[in-house]
């Protein structure tokens, strides 16, 4: 297995490896590029977006600044919108449905280091090259979900179809859908009903 098809199967793999380094500094790059760039400049930031990730649906905007860091492991659906800083560590595949919305300084974080810090700590190839071992778990988000801000999306997480994240939450594990989940570590605290209809809410009217 290459680093790479070693990295995305969330078996431990070398960072240092030069096709991974090459994507992770496109990545960052593109990041920057979009980042630099104007709203008003539409047709060169879409141009940007769909370069550092290929696998985006339509009608999604992503407000900037952004931070990813391959993009081509990350795939978006239709109609996502994320509001500053959204920071994506993709090296797991991170797979987002349609009309996810995210809040400011969200963090969806794939990587896994060791605990033990003589396993975890950089080591040295005979060339010089400076390492270490991480492994990754992959992150789905389903359709329809609200990501409130600050939120950080753990390794290994599956968050289910039409749920909202509370603010500030650190999700550890799996949420079930249609569910409102907050809190450090993240719990279910409902199920969202028909009952939370707006249209219930005269004074909003």
């Amino acid at each position: 297995m290459t680093e790479q098809e070693k990295m995305l199967a969330g078996k431990i793999y070398d960072p240092s490896d030069k096709t991974l380094a090459e994507l992770r500094a496109k990545g960052h790059r593109l990041s920057k590029m979009y980042n630099d760039t104007f709203d008003t400049d539409e047709e060169e930031r879409d141009r940007i977006i769909h370069e550092l990730i290929p696998n985006m649906g339509e009608g999604c905007y992503l407000q900037g600044p952004i931070y990813f860091d391959y993009g081509c492991f990350t795939t978006f659906g239709r109609g996502c919108y994320a509001n500053f800083n959204l920071t994506v560590l993709d090296t797991c595949p991170v797979t987002i449905g349609d009309s996810v919305f995210f809040g400011p300084n969200c963090m969806i974080a794939t990587p896994m280091h060791p605990l033990r810090w003589q396993e975890r700590n950089m080591k040295q190839k005979a060339d010089g090259t400076w390492y270490d071992d991480e492994y990754g778990k992959p992150i789905t988000i389903g359709s329809n979900c609200w990501i409130a801000s600050n939120v950080v999306i753990c390794a290994g997480v599956s968050i289910g179809e039409g749920c909202v994240i509370g603010a500030g939450s650190v999700v550890t594990r799996d949420i079930p859908m249609n569910s409102v989940a907050a809190g450090n570590p993240c719990k279910v605290i409902r199920q969202i009903t028909e009952e939370d209809s707006i249209k219930l809410k005269k004074e909003l009217w």
